[in-house]
Protein backbone atom coordinates (compact mmCIF):
# COMPACT_ATOMS: atom_id res chain seq x y z
CA UNK A 1 0.00 0.00 0.00
CA UNK A 2 1.12 3.16 -0.60
CA UNK A 3 -1.25 5.50 1.50
CA UNK A 4 -2.75 7.83 -0.98
CA UNK A 5 -6.66 8.29 -1.14
CA UNK A 6 -7.86 7.59 -4.88
CA UNK A 7 -6.19 9.46 -7.92
CA UNK A 8 -5.32 9.29 -11.24
CA UNK A 9 -2.76 7.07 -12.44
CA UNK A 10 0.33 8.97 -11.35
CA UNK A 11 3.33 9.74 -13.82
CA UNK A 12 6.94 8.23 -13.74
CA UNK A 13 9.18 10.57 -12.38
CA UNK A 14 11.55 12.64 -15.48
CA UNK A 15 15.30 13.83 -14.70
CA UNK A 16 16.99 15.53 -16.88
CA UNK A 17 18.63 14.34 -20.08
CA UNK A 18 21.98 14.08 -18.91
CA UNK A 19 21.26 12.56 -15.95
CA UNK A 20 20.21 9.01 -16.06
CA UNK A 21 17.15 8.00 -13.26
CA UNK A 22 19.42 5.55 -11.74
CA UNK A 23 21.93 8.35 -10.82
CA UNK A 24 19.66 10.29 -10.09
CA UNK A 25 18.12 8.40 -7.11
CA UNK A 26 21.70 7.50 -6.25
CA UNK A 27 22.19 11.25 -5.68
CA UNK A 28 18.67 11.48 -3.94
CA UNK A 29 20.49 8.74 -1.37
CA UNK A 30 23.64 10.33 -0.55
CA UNK A 31 22.18 13.84 -0.37
CA UNK A 32 19.22 12.55 2.27
CA UNK A 33 16.45 13.28 -0.43
CA UNK A 34 14.22 10.42 0.56
CA UNK A 35 11.66 10.79 2.90
CA UNK A 36 9.48 8.29 5.00
CA UNK A 37 6.32 8.70 6.00
CA UNK A 38 3.99 6.58 8.68
CA UNK A 39 0.57 5.94 8.39
CA UNK A 40 -1.19 4.66 11.47
CA UNK A 41 -3.22 1.10 11.79
CA UNK A 42 -5.62 1.36 14.17
CA UNK A 43 -7.56 -1.22 16.50
CA UNK A 44 -11.40 -1.52 16.11
CA UNK A 45 -12.11 -2.88 19.14
CA UNK A 46 -10.11 -0.47 21.44
CA UNK A 47 -9.88 2.28 18.97
CA UNK A 48 -5.74 2.49 19.66
CA UNK A 49 -3.13 3.28 17.20
CA UNK A 50 -0.92 -0.37 17.63
CA UNK A 51 0.88 -0.05 14.15
CA UNK A 52 2.25 2.37 11.32
CA UNK A 53 3.20 1.40 7.58
CA UNK A 54 6.58 3.30 6.92
CA UNK A 55 5.60 4.94 3.02
CA UNK A 56 8.63 5.85 1.42
CA UNK A 57 8.76 9.41 -0.76
CA UNK A 58 11.61 11.53 -2.50
CA UNK A 59 11.54 14.70 -2.48
CA UNK A 60 13.04 16.09 -5.38
CA UNK A 61 14.70 19.41 -5.93
CA UNK A 62 12.76 20.23 -8.86
CA UNK A 63 9.25 18.32 -8.46
CA UNK A 64 8.43 18.22 -5.23
CA UNK A 65 7.59 15.21 -3.08
CA UNK A 66 7.14 12.32 -5.34
CA UNK A 67 4.87 9.50 -4.09
CA UNK A 68 6.33 5.91 -4.00
CA UNK A 69 4.14 5.13 -7.38
CA UNK A 70 6.10 7.90 -9.24
CA UNK A 71 9.74 6.25 -8.81
CA UNK A 72 10.08 3.11 -7.44
CA UNK A 73 8.79 1.37 -10.67
CA UNK A 74 11.92 2.91 -12.38
CA UNK A 75 14.24 1.59 -8.78
CA UNK A 76 12.91 -1.56 -9.56
CA UNK A 77 14.01 -1.42 -13.51
CA UNK A 78 16.99 0.52 -12.81
CA UNK A 79 17.90 -2.69 -10.17
CA UNK A 80 18.05 0.03 -6.81
CA UNK A 81 15.41 -1.52 -5.18
CA UNK A 82 18.12 -2.81 -2.28
CA UNK A 83 19.32 0.41 -2.18
CA UNK A 84 16.10 1.86 -0.93
CA UNK A 85 14.82 -0.89 0.47
CA UNK A 86 18.11 -0.75 2.80
CA UNK A 87 17.98 3.06 3.33
CA UNK A 88 13.56 2.37 4.40
CA UNK A 89 14.31 -0.45 6.71
CA UNK A 90 17.28 1.69 8.40
CA UNK A 91 15.04 5.08 8.81
CA UNK A 92 12.33 2.87 10.12
CA UNK A 93 14.39 0.85 12.57
CA UNK A 94 15.69 4.24 13.97
CA UNK A 95 12.63 5.86 14.25
CA UNK A 96 10.86 2.80 16.10
CA UNK A 97 13.95 2.74 18.28
CA UNK A 98 13.49 6.30 19.46
CA UNK A 99 9.59 6.15 20.03
CA UNK A 100 9.96 2.67 22.33
CA UNK A 101 12.63 4.69 24.28
CA UNK A 102 10.01 7.29 24.70
CA UNK A 103 7.56 5.49 26.07
CA UNK A 104 5.11 3.96 23.37
CA UNK A 105 6.57 0.47 23.54
CA UNK A 106 3.50 -1.49 21.89
CA UNK A 107 4.01 0.43 18.65
CA UNK A 108 5.21 -2.31 15.64
CA UNK A 109 6.61 -0.38 11.92
CA UNK A 110 5.43 -2.57 8.63
CA UNK A 111 7.98 -1.99 5.72
CA UNK A 112 6.95 -2.99 2.27
CA UNK A 113 8.59 -5.63 1.04
CA UNK A 114 9.73 -5.19 -2.90
CA UNK A 115 9.29 -8.67 -5.27
CA UNK A 116 13.07 -8.66 -5.85
CA UNK A 117 13.74 -8.06 -2.28
CA UNK A 118 11.67 -11.06 -1.35
CA UNK A 119 13.61 -13.44 -3.82
CA UNK A 120 17.13 -11.70 -2.43
CA UNK A 121 18.21 -15.02 -0.23
CA UNK A 122 20.41 -12.34 1.73
CA UNK A 123 17.40 -10.27 2.70
CA UNK A 124 16.38 -12.06 5.78
CA UNK A 125 20.16 -11.72 6.75
CA UNK A 126 19.72 -8.27 6.49
CA UNK A 127 16.47 -7.45 8.28
CA UNK A 128 18.14 -9.79 11.20
CA UNK A 129 21.63 -7.91 11.71
CA UNK A 130 19.41 -4.12 11.12
CA UNK A 131 17.43 -5.22 14.07
CA UNK A 132 19.86 -6.27 15.99
CA UNK A 133 21.99 -2.79 15.28
CA UNK A 134 19.27 -0.87 16.92
CA UNK A 135 18.53 -3.79 19.88
CA UNK A 136 14.82 -3.93 18.63
CA UNK A 137 13.10 -7.21 18.68
CA UNK A 138 11.70 -8.81 15.24
CA UNK A 139 8.09 -8.77 16.71
CA UNK A 140 8.00 -4.83 16.27
CA UNK A 141 8.53 -5.60 12.70
CA UNK A 142 5.94 -6.34 10.10
CA UNK A 143 7.01 -6.89 6.71
CA UNK A 144 4.24 -6.26 4.30
CA UNK A 145 4.77 -9.10 1.32
CA UNK A 146 2.35 -8.81 -1.58
CA UNK A 147 0.94 -11.96 -3.85
CA UNK A 148 2.73 -10.76 -7.08
CA UNK A 149 5.81 -11.23 -4.85
CA UNK A 150 4.74 -14.90 -3.87
CA UNK A 151 3.76 -15.54 -7.13
CA UNK A 152 7.17 -14.56 -8.70
CA UNK A 153 9.00 -16.71 -6.32
CA UNK A 154 7.10 -19.67 -7.38
CA UNK A 155 7.89 -22.56 -5.30
CA UNK A 156 10.74 -21.10 -3.15
CA UNK A 157 8.26 -18.64 -1.31
CA UNK A 158 7.34 -21.19 1.29
CA UNK A 159 10.98 -21.56 2.65
CA UNK A 160 11.59 -18.11 2.09
CA UNK A 161 8.01 -17.43 4.19
CA UNK A 162 9.07 -20.13 6.75
CA UNK A 163 12.61 -18.45 7.17
CA UNK A 164 11.21 -15.20 8.06
CA UNK A 165 8.83 -16.64 10.68
CA UNK A 166 11.71 -18.21 12.38
CA UNK A 167 13.27 -14.95 13.02
CA UNK A 168 10.16 -13.95 14.82
CA UNK A 169 8.99 -11.59 12.31
CA UNK A 170 5.56 -10.38 11.49
CA UNK A 171 4.33 -11.19 8.12
CA UNK A 172 1.09 -9.13 6.24
CA UNK A 173 -0.53 -10.20 2.93
CA UNK A 174 -0.82 -6.99 1.58
CA UNK A 175 -3.42 -5.66 -1.47
CA UNK A 176 -4.80 -9.05 -0.60
CA UNK A 177 -7.61 -9.95 -3.49
CA UNK A 178 -5.77 -8.46 -6.55
CA UNK A 179 -3.37 -11.72 -7.22
CA UNK A 180 -4.13 -15.13 -8.85
CA UNK A 181 -5.32 -17.59 -6.90
CA UNK A 182 -4.92 -16.51 -3.24
CA UNK A 183 -8.41 -18.01 -2.01
CA UNK A 184 -6.81 -21.28 -2.71
CA UNK A 185 -3.50 -20.96 -1.56
CA UNK A 186 -3.72 -18.46 1.41
CA UNK A 187 -3.87 -21.48 3.87
CA UNK A 188 -0.28 -22.55 3.60
CA UNK A 189 1.33 -19.30 3.81
CA UNK A 190 2.57 -18.19 7.48
CA UNK A 191 0.93 -15.03 7.45
CA UNK A 192 -0.67 -13.04 10.98
CA UNK A 193 -2.58 -10.84 8.58
CA UNK A 194 -4.07 -9.81 5.47
CA UNK A 195 -4.81 -6.29 4.55
CA UNK A 196 -7.90 -5.81 2.03
CA UNK A 197 -7.58 -4.01 -0.71
CA UNK A 198 -8.52 -0.49 -1.05
CA UNK A 199 -10.28 -0.98 -4.33
CA UNK A 200 -13.08 -3.67 -2.31
CA UNK A 201 -13.13 -0.73 0.05
CA UNK A 202 -14.09 2.38 -1.81
CA UNK A 203 -17.41 1.42 -2.57
CA UNK A 204 -18.42 -1.10 -0.04
CA UNK A 205 -21.15 1.05 1.60
CA UNK A 206 -23.30 1.30 -1.72
CA UNK A 207 -21.62 -1.70 -3.96
CA UNK A 208 -23.32 -5.11 -2.50
CA UNK A 209 -20.76 -6.97 -4.64
CA UNK A 210 -17.87 -4.99 -2.88
CA UNK A 211 -19.64 -5.55 0.48
CA UNK A 212 -20.05 -9.60 -0.02
CA UNK A 213 -16.22 -9.55 -0.82
CA UNK A 214 -15.47 -7.21 2.29
CA UNK A 215 -17.28 -9.80 4.72
CA UNK A 216 -16.18 -13.09 2.86
CA UNK A 217 -12.16 -11.80 3.34
CA UNK A 218 -12.66 -11.32 7.13
CA UNK A 219 -14.37 -14.37 7.52
CA UNK A 220 -11.97 -16.29 5.77
CA UNK A 221 -8.94 -14.48 7.67
CA UNK A 222 -10.42 -15.06 10.76
CA UNK A 223 -10.71 -18.51 10.45
CA UNK A 224 -7.22 -19.11 9.03
CA UNK A 225 -6.35 -17.49 12.61
CA UNK A 226 -4.94 -14.41 11.12
CA UNK A 227 -5.87 -10.27 11.61
CA UNK A 228 -7.86 -8.55 8.98
CA UNK A 229 -6.99 -4.94 7.73
CA UNK A 230 -8.84 -2.74 5.63
CA UNK A 231 -6.54 -0.16 3.97
CA UNK A 232 -8.19 3.01 2.02
CA UNK A 233 -10.88 3.50 4.62
CA UNK A 234 -11.71 7.23 3.92
CA UNK A 235 -15.46 7.86 5.65
CA UNK A 236 -16.89 6.99 8.72
CA UNK A 237 -19.77 4.85 6.93
CA UNK A 238 -16.70 2.54 5.92
CA UNK A 239 -15.28 2.46 9.36
CA UNK A 240 -19.06 1.35 10.74
CA UNK A 241 -19.16 -1.24 8.09
CA UNK A 242 -16.02 -2.56 8.87
CA UNK A 243 -17.14 -2.49 12.64
CA UNK A 244 -20.08 -3.73 12.18
CA UNK A 245 -18.51 -6.81 9.97
CA UNK A 246 -15.64 -7.63 12.64
CA UNK A 247 -12.59 -6.36 10.85
CA UNK A 248 -9.47 -6.03 13.14
CA UNK A 249 -7.91 -3.03 12.29
CA UNK A 250 -8.41 0.11 9.64
CA UNK A 251 -5.53 1.79 7.88
CA UNK A 252 -6.56 5.21 5.43
CA UNK A 253 -7.42 9.36 5.49
CA UNK A 254 -10.44 8.80 7.78
CA UNK A 255 -8.08 8.47 10.39
CA UNK A 256 -4.66 10.15 9.35
CA UNK A 257 -2.79 10.46 6.59
CA UNK A 258 0.36 9.42 5.97
CA UNK A 259 2.47 11.81 8.68
CA UNK A 260 6.42 13.21 8.87
CA UNK A 261 7.71 11.45 12.53
CA UNK A 262 7.80 14.72 14.31
CA UNK A 263 3.19 15.24 13.04
CA UNK A 264 3.36 11.68 14.14
CA UNK A 265 4.60 12.34 17.71
CA UNK A 266 2.29 14.54 18.26
CA UNK A 267 -0.53 12.29 17.42
CA UNK A 268 0.49 9.73 20.01
CA UNK A 269 1.45 11.87 22.54
CA UNK A 270 -2.11 13.06 22.40
CA UNK A 271 -3.61 9.70 22.66
CA UNK A 272 -6.03 10.38 19.70
CA UNK A 273 -8.61 7.45 19.15
CA UNK A 274 -11.29 6.35 17.10
CA UNK A 275 -14.59 7.44 19.25
CA UNK A 276 -16.52 5.21 20.78
CA UNK A 277 -19.04 4.12 18.17
CA UNK A 278 -16.97 3.19 15.94
CA UNK A 279 -15.27 0.59 17.90
CA UNK A 280 -16.33 -3.39 17.70
CA UNK A 281 -19.14 -4.66 20.19
CA UNK A 282 -20.57 -1.27 21.17
CA UNK A 283 -24.35 -0.50 21.32
CA UNK A 284 -25.10 2.42 19.39
CA UNK A 285 -27.86 5.21 19.41
CA UNK A 286 -31.27 4.40 18.30
CA UNK A 287 -30.80 6.19 14.72
CA UNK A 288 -34.08 7.00 12.80
CA UNK A 289 -34.06 8.54 9.04
CA UNK A 290 -37.10 10.64 8.43
CA UNK A 291 -37.32 10.69 4.55
CA UNK A 292 -40.91 13.59 3.33
CA UNK A 293 -41.10 15.93 0.52
CA UNK A 294 -43.29 18.19 3.05
CA UNK A 295 -40.68 19.98 5.43
CA UNK A 296 -43.95 20.85 7.75
CA UNK A 297 -44.19 16.99 7.97
CA UNK A 298 -40.61 16.27 8.82
CA UNK A 299 -40.52 19.26 11.00
CA UNK A 300 -43.67 17.41 12.73
CA UNK A 301 -42.17 13.93 13.28
CA UNK A 302 -38.96 15.75 14.86
CA UNK A 303 -40.94 17.46 17.21
CA UNK A 304 -43.27 14.59 18.35
CA UNK A 305 -39.89 12.09 18.54
CA UNK A 306 -37.47 14.82 20.25
CA UNK A 307 -38.58 13.55 23.47
CA UNK A 308 -37.40 9.86 22.54
CA UNK A 309 -33.84 10.66 22.46
CA UNK A 310 -33.45 9.60 18.78
CA UNK A 311 -30.62 10.45 16.35
CA UNK A 312 -32.60 12.11 14.13
CA UNK A 313 -31.61 12.59 10.28
CA UNK A 314 -34.17 13.68 7.54
CA UNK A 315 -34.02 13.72 3.61
CA UNK A 316 -36.57 16.00 1.45
CA UNK A 317 -36.71 12.73 -1.54
CA UNK A 318 -35.44 9.18 -1.91
CA UNK A 319 -31.98 10.07 -3.80
CA UNK A 320 -30.90 12.21 -0.51
CA UNK A 321 -32.51 9.48 1.63
CA UNK A 322 -29.66 7.10 -0.09
CA UNK A 323 -27.19 9.88 0.22
CA UNK A 324 -27.72 9.42 3.81
CA UNK A 325 -27.79 5.93 4.39
CA UNK A 326 -24.53 5.92 2.30
CA UNK A 327 -22.72 8.35 5.05
CA UNK A 328 -24.77 7.52 8.13
CA UNK A 329 -25.51 4.35 9.53
CA UNK A 330 -29.41 4.42 10.27
CA UNK A 331 -31.52 1.89 12.23
CA UNK A 332 -34.94 2.41 11.21
CA UNK A 333 -36.54 4.64 8.66
CA UNK A 334 -39.58 5.86 8.08
CA UNK A 335 -40.71 7.23 4.58
CA UNK A 336 -43.51 9.13 2.37
CA UNK A 337 -44.86 6.93 -0.36
CA UNK A 338 -45.39 10.02 -3.15
CA UNK A 339 -42.66 11.90 -3.58
CA UNK A 340 -41.14 13.62 -6.79
CA UNK A 341 -38.61 11.66 -8.60
CA UNK A 342 -38.90 7.98 -6.52
CA UNK A 343 -41.75 6.76 -4.83
CA UNK A 344 -41.31 5.74 -1.67
CA UNK A 345 -41.73 1.99 -1.81
CA UNK A 346 -38.87 2.25 -4.80
CA UNK A 347 -36.66 4.39 -2.51
CA UNK A 348 -37.60 1.33 0.22
CA UNK A 349 -36.19 -1.59 -1.86
CA UNK A 350 -33.43 0.12 -2.36
CA UNK A 351 -32.72 1.09 0.90
CA UNK A 352 -33.23 -2.43 2.02
CA UNK A 353 -30.60 -3.22 -0.89
CA UNK A 354 -27.91 -0.94 0.16
CA UNK A 355 -28.65 -1.61 4.15
CA UNK A 356 -30.55 -4.70 4.67
CA UNK A 357 -30.82 -4.78 8.89
CA UNK A 358 -32.60 -1.67 8.38
CA UNK A 359 -36.18 -1.45 9.61
CA UNK A 360 -38.46 0.69 7.70
CA UNK A 361 -41.65 2.08 7.97
CA UNK A 362 -43.87 3.60 5.39
CA UNK A 363 -45.83 6.81 6.20
CA UNK A 364 -48.50 8.42 3.52
CA UNK A 365 -51.72 9.46 3.21
CA UNK A 366 -51.55 8.12 -0.62
CA UNK A 367 -51.96 4.50 -1.15
CA UNK A 368 -50.91 2.99 -4.64
CA UNK A 369 -51.70 -0.53 -3.75
CA UNK A 370 -49.98 -2.33 -6.17
CA UNK A 371 -46.40 -1.12 -5.38
CA UNK A 372 -46.61 -0.88 -1.43
CA UNK A 373 -48.21 -4.81 -1.42
CA UNK A 374 -45.62 -5.81 -3.50
CA UNK A 375 -42.87 -3.71 -1.32
CA UNK A 376 -44.47 -5.76 1.34
CA UNK A 377 -44.28 -8.71 0.20
CA UNK A 378 -40.80 -8.29 -0.83
CA UNK A 379 -39.60 -7.41 2.57
CA UNK A 380 -38.96 -3.74 1.63
CA UNK A 381 -41.50 -2.41 4.37
CA UNK A 382 -42.14 -3.40 7.74
CA UNK A 383 -45.02 -1.71 8.40
CA UNK A 384 -47.25 0.66 6.56
CA UNK A 385 -48.90 3.56 8.89
CA UNK A 386 -51.61 6.39 7.24
CA UNK A 387 -51.47 10.42 7.65
CA UNK A 388 -52.40 11.60 9.65
CA UNK A 389 -51.46 9.89 12.65
CA UNK A 390 -52.27 9.63 15.77
CA UNK A 391 -49.11 10.75 17.86
CA UNK A 392 -48.89 7.93 20.71
CA UNK A 393 -49.36 5.15 18.33
CA UNK A 394 -47.10 6.23 16.36
CA UNK A 395 -44.25 6.82 18.69
CA UNK A 396 -45.33 3.04 19.40
CA UNK A 397 -44.79 1.92 16.25
CA UNK A 398 -41.57 3.19 15.72
CA UNK A 399 -40.19 1.87 19.26
CA UNK A 400 -41.38 -1.20 18.15
CA UNK A 401 -39.30 -1.36 15.01
CA UNK A 402 -36.26 -0.17 17.29
CA UNK A 403 -36.84 -2.81 19.49
CA UNK A 404 -37.00 -5.40 16.42
CA UNK A 405 -33.76 -4.22 15.11
CA UNK A 406 -32.29 -3.88 18.82
CA UNK A 407 -33.09 -7.80 18.90
CA UNK A 408 -31.44 -8.23 15.63
CA UNK A 409 -28.27 -6.37 16.96
CA UNK A 410 -28.61 -8.42 20.20
CA UNK A 411 -27.83 -11.53 18.05
CA UNK A 412 -25.75 -10.16 16.00
CA UNK A 413 -23.29 -8.77 18.72
CA UNK A 414 -23.54 -12.33 20.45
CA UNK A 415 -22.57 -14.03 16.72
CA UNK A 416 -19.75 -11.53 16.76
CA UNK A 417 -18.38 -12.47 20.10
CA UNK A 418 -18.43 -16.59 18.78
CA UNK A 419 -16.72 -14.90 15.53
CA UNK A 420 -14.08 -13.48 18.05
CA UNK A 421 -13.58 -16.52 20.27
CA UNK A 422 -13.58 -18.78 17.70
CA UNK A 423 -10.95 -16.15 15.99
CA UNK A 424 -8.45 -16.05 18.82
CA UNK A 425 -8.79 -20.07 18.63
CA UNK A 426 -7.94 -20.10 15.40
CA UNK A 427 -5.01 -17.58 15.57
CA UNK A 428 -3.44 -20.03 18.87
CA UNK A 429 -3.90 -23.24 16.32
CA UNK A 430 -2.22 -21.84 12.91
CA UNK A 431 0.67 -20.83 16.13
CA UNK A 432 0.94 -24.25 17.41
CA UNK A 433 0.68 -25.42 13.41
CA UNK A 434 3.42 -22.87 12.48
CA UNK A 435 5.33 -24.12 16.00
CA UNK A 436 4.99 -27.56 14.61
CA UNK A 437 6.16 -26.87 10.87
CA UNK A 438 9.49 -25.03 12.50
CA UNK A 439 9.56 -28.33 14.43
CA UNK A 440 9.89 -30.91 11.68
CA UNK A 441 11.35 -28.81 9.40
CA UNK A 442 14.43 -28.60 12.47
CA UNK A 443 14.04 -32.13 12.90
CA UNK A 444 14.36 -33.29 8.95
CA UNK A 445 17.63 -30.70 8.79
CA UNK A 446 19.17 -32.42 11.82
CA UNK A 447 18.85 -35.71 10.39
CA UNK A 448 20.43 -34.25 6.90
CA UNK A 449 23.13 -33.23 9.36
CA UNK A 450 23.64 -36.48 11.33
CA UNK A 451 23.58 -38.71 8.11
CA UNK A 452 25.60 -36.26 6.29
CA UNK A 453 28.37 -36.57 9.92
CA UNK A 454 28.02 -40.51 10.20
CA UNK A 455 28.80 -41.01 6.10
CA UNK A 456 32.10 -38.74 7.09
CA UNK A 457 33.23 -40.63 10.33
CA UNK A 458 32.63 -44.31 8.47
CA UNK A 459 34.62 -43.24 5.49
CA UNK A 460 37.69 -41.48 7.94
CA UNK A 461 41.04 -42.99 7.72
CA UNK A 462 40.84 -42.51 11.54
CA UNK A 463 39.35 -45.02 13.88
CA UNK A 464 36.25 -43.39 15.59
CA UNK A 465 34.37 -44.86 18.54
CA UNK A 466 31.34 -43.66 19.85
CA UNK A 467 30.26 -43.70 23.66
CA UNK A 468 26.80 -42.86 25.34
CA UNK A 469 26.64 -41.28 28.97
CA UNK A 470 27.00 -44.82 30.07
CA UNK A 471 30.11 -45.73 28.64
CA UNK A 472 28.68 -48.17 26.42
CA UNK A 473 29.79 -48.18 22.18
CA UNK A 474 26.91 -46.53 20.33
CA UNK A 475 29.07 -46.07 17.50
CA UNK A 476 32.34 -47.53 15.39
CA UNK A 477 33.43 -46.67 12.08
CA UNK A 478 34.69 -48.70 9.11
CA UNK A 479 38.68 -47.81 9.88
CA UNK A 480 37.77 -49.09 13.72
CA UNK A 481 35.32 -51.77 12.63
CA UNK A 482 38.89 -53.00 10.92
CA UNK A 483 40.97 -52.50 13.68
CA UNK A 484 38.74 -54.44 16.06
CA UNK A 485 37.76 -57.04 14.04
CA UNK A 486 38.84 -59.88 15.79
CA UNK A 487 37.02 -58.64 18.73
CA UNK A 488 33.63 -59.84 17.98
CA UNK A 489 30.77 -58.04 18.43
CA UNK A 490 31.14 -54.29 19.61
CA UNK A 491 27.88 -52.07 19.14
CA UNK A 492 25.74 -51.79 22.55
CA UNK A 493 28.49 -53.48 24.44
CA UNK A 494 30.55 -51.71 27.59
CA UNK A 495 33.69 -50.20 26.34
CA UNK A 496 35.53 -50.93 28.68
CA UNK A 497 34.73 -54.45 28.84
CA UNK A 498 34.97 -55.49 25.24
CA UNK A 499 38.15 -52.96 24.25
CA UNK A 500 40.22 -52.94 27.42
CA UNK A 501 43.05 -51.68 25.95
CA UNK A 502 41.41 -48.37 24.95
CA UNK A 503 41.73 -47.05 29.07
CA UNK A 504 44.14 -47.51 31.11
CA UNK A 505 44.24 -50.38 33.41
CA UNK A 506 43.69 -48.70 36.58
CA UNK A 507 40.79 -47.14 36.52
CA UNK A 508 39.32 -47.97 33.34
CA UNK A 509 36.11 -48.44 34.40
CA UNK A 510 35.83 -45.03 36.44
CA UNK A 511 37.14 -43.56 32.85
CA UNK A 512 34.58 -44.90 30.97
CA UNK A 513 31.68 -44.01 32.65
CA UNK A 514 32.89 -40.62 33.23
CA UNK A 515 33.13 -39.71 30.18
CA UNK A 516 36.06 -36.76 31.30
CA UNK A 517 39.20 -37.12 28.67
CA UNK A 518 42.03 -38.80 28.77
CA UNK A 519 45.15 -39.62 26.43
CA UNK A 520 47.32 -42.55 26.62
CA UNK A 521 49.08 -44.96 24.29
CA UNK A 522 47.91 -48.19 23.78
CA UNK A 523 49.71 -51.31 21.71
CA UNK A 524 46.95 -52.86 19.28
CA UNK A 525 48.13 -55.91 16.98
CA UNK A 526 51.46 -55.22 16.97
CA UNK A 527 51.21 -51.32 16.35
CA UNK A 528 51.11 -48.12 18.77
CA UNK A 529 48.28 -46.41 19.37
CA UNK A 530 47.58 -43.10 20.65
CA UNK A 531 43.95 -43.13 22.54
CA UNK A 532 41.85 -39.79 22.67
CA UNK A 533 38.71 -39.48 24.47
CA UNK A 534 36.97 -36.46 24.22
CA UNK A 535 33.26 -35.63 26.30
CA UNK A 536 30.61 -34.41 23.54
CA UNK A 537 27.78 -31.87 24.69
CA UNK A 538 29.96 -29.26 25.32
CA UNK A 539 28.68 -26.82 21.78
CA UNK A 540 25.42 -28.90 21.46
CA UNK A 541 22.73 -31.33 23.21
CA UNK A 542 24.88 -34.30 22.24
CA UNK A 543 26.15 -36.57 25.63
CA UNK A 544 28.59 -39.35 25.45
CA UNK A 545 32.37 -39.39 24.49
CA UNK A 546 34.64 -39.87 21.09
CA UNK A 547 37.28 -42.01 21.08
CA UNK A 548 39.74 -41.58 18.00
CA UNK A 549 43.23 -43.52 17.54
CA UNK A 550 45.97 -42.47 15.69
CA UNK A 551 49.27 -44.28 14.90
CA UNK A 552 51.90 -43.41 16.73
CA UNK A 553 55.66 -43.56 14.54
CA UNK A 554 58.01 -45.21 16.00
CA UNK A 555 61.93 -44.80 14.93
CA UNK A 556 63.86 -48.02 14.52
Amino acid sequence: MHGAPQTHAVPPVTVAPDLPFHHALEQALAQDQLRLLYQPLVDLQSGAVVSLEALVRWQHPQHGLLSALAFLPQAEAAGMTAAVGHWVLRRACGDLQAWRRGGQNHLRVAINVAPSQFRDPGFGAAVAAMLDDYAITPAALTLEITETALTEAGAACDDVLAGFKTRGLNLTLDDFGTGHGSLSSLKRYPFDAIKIDADFIRNVVADSHDAAMAKSIIAMGHNLGMKVVAEGVETEAQCDFLRRNMCDQIQGYFFAPPLASTDLHQLLASGRALPEHLLRMHRPPRRLLLVDDEPNILAALKRLLRADQYQIYTANDGPQGLAVLAEHPVDVIVSDQRMPGMLGADFLRKARELVPDTIRIMLSGYTELQSVTDAVNEGAIYKFLTKPWEDEQLRGHIADAFRVKEIADDNQRLHLEVRSANQELAAANRRMEQLLQEKQRQISRDEISLNVARELLQHLPLAVIGMDDAGMIAFINGAAAGLFRHSGALLGNEACHVLPELFPADDAEAQAASGQPHHHLADIDGQRYAVMCYPMGEHSASRGSLITLSIVETNR
